[in-house]
């Protein structure tokens, strides 16, 4: 059975996923999961064509997802989501995953937590870091990791430099 890793990057897929991130994980399909361009077909035939034939390539919605992981692979699997929201729908069917990795998170109107490291910078709303955190109780890892080939910094290092609306640090 080939292994799940999951990414968070509002990009979805782009050149950074196809040169860097599938080859250093030996990916060989990649789910993008995002209801808006699942819907869309110039956006999702324009994405897909951005891909070499050599990875098999879906962009789904939210239910076609669940349906999809349900199906298990014998290759490794890159899931992509545009932001932390979409984890707690997909869950259930990401349990057993390698790790879930924050990637490229743009500032959003609801972004109120600007956190950076020696390899990026990424926006979080306060929903998004309950989100974040109800998975980390599930057991999942989370790490931010821009590039393979930069360090992993664990959720736990980010998530104490966080204070919440009515949280003590």
């Amino acid at each position: 059975m080939g292994k799940v890793y999951v990414r968070v990057d509002d990009r979805l897929i782009h050149g950074q996923t196809i040169v860097a991130w599938c080859p250093a994980l030996g990916i060989k399909e990649i789910i993008g999961i995002d209801d808006e361009s699942a819907k869309n077909p110039t956006i999702k035939s324009i994405m897909k064509m951005s891909v070499p034939s050599s990875y098999k390539t879906d962009i789904v919605t939210t239910e076609e997802a669940i349906t999809l992981l349900k199906t298990g692979s014998g290759d490794n699997r890159l899931i992509i989501v545009k932001s932390p929201g979409k984890l707690p729908q997909i869950a259930e069917a990401i349990k057993g995953s390698e790790y879930i990795m924050l990637g490229n998170i743009s500032k959003r109107p609801d972004s109120v937590h600007k956190l950076g490291g020696a390899t990026g910078i990424f926006y979080l709303s306060d929903q998004d870091v309950k989100d974040i955190d109800g998975l980390v109780k599930q057991g999942f890892t989370v790490n931010f990791q821009q590039l393979p080939n930069t360090a992993k910094t664990g959720w736990d290092s980010f998530r104490k430099t966080i204070k919440l609306g009515g949280e003590r640090t």
